[in-house]
């Protein structure tokens, strides 16, 4: 998941920082779920879709991207 998170938020051109900031969580935490470290609650997950402008399955589906 943290590989698709990654790379939709290239494609939108945000960096770690612009995501966090507009997903409310922290960089760090996003760091570690892009990383693969730290697995994302729902609600958050949520928020990260939104402002990517993808589904939730798109960033947990292993087809995607």
């Amino acid at each position: 998941m943290g590989r698709r998170i990654r790379a939709y938020r290239k494609l939108k051109g945000y960096t770690q920082q612009e995501l966090a900031d507009r997903a409310g969580i922290s960089l760090a935490v996003l760091g570690a779920v892009e990383r693969g470290n730290r697995c994302l609650e729902d609600q958050i997950l949520d928020k990260i879709a939104t402002v990517l402008g993808v589904g939730v399955k798109e960033l947990t589906d292993s087809s995607s991207i």
